[in-house]
């Protein structure tokens, strides 16, 4: 496009991958060569506890992947979202097959307020299902990227509860009649898994208030042994 074309050429701006400018800069901060080294096939996550049956990622938390993910969560870049929300979908497709619904974790509101979105809703809007925002952090806990794998559990339990909009209220726009969480396969959705200590406490409230599976999806896992 022309437009991209005058962007480029004044403002010359770089993908938050390569450095390289950006031949369309309206189309996002990360250019077309960068999205093409990402996988397109699933990356099973082995079963991260027993209450998810199964999971997925895009791949390693690392390189170009981990810079999307950074540009997203920590330099607000959200319009690289939509891509990585697209990717999650073709290596996901085990994970969403047969499920009623996708459910973003939470941040808690604070830390919502203060980065201005919550990256797992937004990579949540571009999987093909009902986004259901029926989970609440009930606590703001210390980022569990500051603690070691053994102090993870502990500092999320009990850190989630079922919102209240969860007892038959919509969830999110444009689906005003979702069903209820009962006998419902769901998919959690979040940026990055390291021990699953997230992703298992939210998978308790959810079977708890009466989900008949869990599942989930994330957009990089962390090697074991790198956490």
């Amino acid at each position: 496009m022309a437009t991209d074309a005058v962007l480029a050429a004044l403002l010359a701006p770089p993908c938050v991958c390569c450095g390289r400018v950006l031949e369309r800069p309206l189309a996002g901060a990360v250019c077309d060569g960068c999205w093409s080294t990402l996988p397109r096939e699933p990356s099973p996550v082995a079963p991260l506890s027993s209450r998810i049956a199964r999971g997925a990622a895009i791949g390693e938390y690392e390189g170009t992947l981990r810079a999307i993910i950074h540009a997203l969560k920590y330099d607000g870049r959200r319009s690289v979202a939509r891509g990585l929300s697209r990717t999650l979908a073709c290596c996901g497709v085990d994970v969403l097959t047969g499920a009623r619904a996708v459910v973003p974790v939470p941040l808690h509101r604070r830390r919502e307020r203060q980065r201005g979105f919550n990256q797992a809703s937004d990579l949540a809007l571009d999987l093909g299902l009902p986004v259901w925002r029926c989970l609440r952090r009930a606590r703001d806990t210390q980022p569990q990227v500051e603690l070691p794998a053994a102090e993870r559990q502990h500092n999320v339990r009990d850190a989630f509860t079922i919102a209240h909009a969860a007892r038959g209220w919509p969830w999110i726009d444009a689906h005003p009649h979702v069903p209820q969480l009962d006998a419902a396969i769901v998919v959690l959705i979040d940026d990055v898994m390291t021990t699953g200590a997230t992703l298992d406490a939210c998978a308790r409230v959810l079977i708890e208030a009466g989900a008949r599976e869990v599942r989930a999806l994330t957009a990089a896992r962390v090697a074991s042994g790198r956490g």
